[in-house]
């Protein structure tokens, strides 16, 4: 005799697991129910109120329209209407100024809404590309989560999340160019033990948008790996990123073997503010780093 399949029970969420998930209130989640009728779909006599699948998903649709501007009333009306949910990409078209799309991606973020972070960002990038999408949206983003840091010292999980999110965006963005502008790629590395690398893979994906190929060598590149691909590689251009002090020493570029042509080194992040580099050039940002590295191939 044949065994009954069951079909897979459901998880039902209490109000706290799913204002966590969306990042909003339990008291906000019992607002919606109320006033707009985006409660619990199931209840049971004499048990707590939980939350289906279902119910989740328009509740963080409700919280997406939210984000990207719509009014509470209208956001419940068409999350109730919608069976399959409002595309993302149909919501960040409404974004007038950039300005709006910061606070979006701002309070995604805080609600851990990761896949409306990537497809914002990828709009923005291919709307905009990756330097303008960097100097108007993401720095600003940064900064206001430095700001939140500064003055609460809460934001450190968005800070991780975000990072993740724009090193994978980034990665992705970096193609392997068929007829590059350089017959050597450039370097770009973190020097001594520096940690923070983001600024090299956002500085490879904007080199890629203007057909310029590069070597990411990533955090913490010993003096001996910068050495060894300056010997092999003949690099027309080097890019060394050191976001704290103890990390920026001149050695890096002045003990580097001696190679002709010389290359250009660029010299990136605040670690090296307090350091003499008059024979090299201090980049200001991304697109100061981008055209001086652009001018060391003739381009």
């Amino acid at each position: 005799m044949a065994k009954s399949v069951q079909a897979p029970v459901e998880q039902m969420l209490t109000v706290a697991a799913v204002a966590r998930r969306i990042g909003v209130a339990p008291a906000t989640l019992r607002t919606w129910d109320r006033r707009y009728g985006l409660g619990p779909s199931e209840h049971t006599e004499g048990e707590h109120r939980r939350y289906s699948p279902h119910d989740l998903a328009r509740l963080t649709m409700m919280r997406r329209l939210i984000v990207a501007g719509v009014a509470p009333a209208e956001a419940a009306e068409q999350a109730k209407a919608s069976t399959k949910g409002v595309a993302i990409s149909s919501l960040i078209k409404e974004f007038e100024v950039r300005e709006d799309v910061v606070a979006a991606i701002y309070k995604a973020l805080k609600s851990f809404d990761r896949t409306f972070v990537e497809v914002t960002l990828a709009h923005e990038i291919d709307e905009y590309g990756i330097e303008s999408t960097w100097t108007d949206v993401i720095a600003p983003v940064l900064f206001i989560i430095g700001k939140d840091w500064e003055e609460n010292q809460s934001g450190i999980e968005t800070e991780h999340l975000f990072s993740e999110i724009l090193k994978r965006i980034f990665l992705s963005r970096v193609s392997e160019l068929k007829r590059p502008i350089n017959a050597r790629p450039v370097l770009l590395a973190s020097v001594g033990e520096e940690l923070h690398s983001l600024p090299l893979y956002v500085l490879a994906a904007a080199l890629c948008e203007r057909n310029i190929e590069s070597y990411v060598l990533g955090a913490r590149t010993p003096m001996e790996a910068l050495s060894t691909m300056v010997t092999r590689c003949a690099p027309p251009a080097i890019f060394l990123w050191a976001q704290l002090p103890h990390n920026a020493a001149t050695k890096y570029w002045q003990d580097i073997p001696a190679i002709r042509p010389a290359p250009r080194v660029v010299i990136g992040g605040p670690g090296w503010d307090a350091v003499e580099c008059a024979s090299v050039t201090r980049a200001q940002g991304l697109e100061h780093a981008c055209e001086e590295i652009a001018q060391a191939l003739g381009a």
